[in-house]
Order: C-alpha cells, then sequence, then structure tokens
C-alpha cells in the first residue's frame, strides 16, 4: 500500500494522494476493473499513465469505492454514482503522484503536476508572464507551475468546448509563492465567474485545487 496522504480542502471537500511505488503488475493485481476500464487500460502506451490509472482506483477502493462506482460523462468528466448523497469528483496524475478530490457541496477541479524547469518555456502560451516578474529562477518555475495548475482546475470544472487557458482564465495576482490560496476568475461566453484556489507543495510536485465561489 502506498497511500500517502489526505489533505481536508474544507469542512465538505478532501483529496487523496497515492505516492506510486508499485509496479504495474502489483498495482493490477490490487485493483477490479469493469470491461470498459480494462480495455481502455490496454490502450494506453505508456506504463506511467497505465501505474496512474491504476493509482486512481486504488485509492477509490481505499475510501470505499471502486472503479465500478466511477464513470464518465460525454464530455470526459468524472462522476460517482451508488452513493447515498451527490458527490463530485476530480481526478490527477503525474509521473509518482495520482489524486483524486470528493466534495459534498461544490464541482471541484484539481491538478497536480511535476516541478521541472520547462514551464517557463510554455509560459508565454498560457499565461501573463507579467507575473513572473522579479522572482528567482526557481520561484518562477513554481509559481509557472502553480499558474497551470489553477488553468487546469478551472478547466476541469468548466469543460467546456472553447475555453482557452491565456484568452479566458485569469489568475488574480498574488505576490508570494509560499502563500497556499489565490482567487482567479473565467471570462467566458459573456459571463464572468470566480474561484476559490488552495496550492500546495508536495515533494517535488504542486497540487492545485479549484471550488467555485
Amino acid at each position: 500500500m502506498s497511500f500517502y496522504k489526505s489533505i481536508v480542502i474544507n469542512e465538505t471537500t478532501t483529496a487523496y494522494f497515492w505516492e506510486i511505488t508499485e509496479d504495474f503488475n502489483v498495482l493490477f493485481r490490487q485493483v477490479t476493473l469493469k470491461d470498459i476500464s480494462l480495455a481502455r487500460l490496454e490502450k494506453m502506451k505508456s506504463e506511467s499513465h497505465q501505474k496512474g490509472f491504476l493509482a486512481v482506483r486504488m485509492l477509490l477502493q481505499h475510501i470505499g469505492y471502486s472503479d465500478f462506482d466511477l464513470y464518465y460523462d460525454e464530455f470526459g468528466k468524472p462522476h460517482l454514482k451508488n452513493t447515498k448523497e451527490e458527490l463530485h469528483i476530480s481526478i490527477s496524475h503525474s509521473f509518482d503522484f495520482s489524486s483524486i478530490c470528493i466534495s459534498k457541496s461544490k464541482p471541484i477541479g484539481i491538478d497536480i503536476e511535476i516541478v521541472k524547469p520547462k514551464i517557463l518555456k510554455i509560459a508565454p502560451r498560457f499565461m501573463d508572464i507579467s507575473h513572473l516578474k522579479d522572482l528567482s529562477e526557481p520561484d518562477k518555475i513554481r509559481k509557472a507551475t502553480i499558474i497551470w495548475g489553477i488553468k487546469e482546475s478551472i478547466f476541469k470544472i468548466k469543460n467546456e468546448k472553447g475555453i482557452s487557458f491565456p484568452k479566458h482564465i485569469f489568475e488574480n495576482p498574488f505576490c508570494s509563492i509560499t502563500e497556499t490560496n489565490c482567487t482567479a476568475e473565467l471570462r467566458f461566453n459573456n459571463t464572468k465567474e470566480e474561484f476559490d484556489i488552495q496550492y500546495y507543495q508536495l515533494e517535488d510536485y504542486i497540487f492545485v485545487c479549484a471550488l467555485p465561489k
């Protein structure tokens, strides 16, 4: 078992993390998959993606659910069924970590990303790079990773065709990357929606969680 930790986001929302230390066969033997999930797993070309997929199912089993409780809608958004109350779920995985977040109150979006220098090369494609001004190189990398996670998390909540990271999702400026929260806005189709953002460092990874205000 490689359950890593849980983080309480608020009184109705908790995130769970699995550190992937097992090889593929160990994970595969410990999960029960429905046929559609097994077919999806077999189509994955990367073992890293396969292990991330299985680790998500390990997390579901860890908190009392299973792959049979998880389904995806026509837009690819995950949902839980067979529950006594309406629950919202979001899923993310990156290299050695998988995460799920369960909310009893609001739609939720999460993203986990490894902190890597190459984020700065693509930063101009998804963010206002003036938000990295006057930071050291390591802090620029970390902040750009946080901002990517903010945009990815909001996109997972809305999941609408046509949403652009640089054109429609805007993080409100936050001066210090040692903070753990900020706010952001989605401006799309002549409407504006606000989101509360929380972010955390986990080993060499950044975890970001978005909730509608």
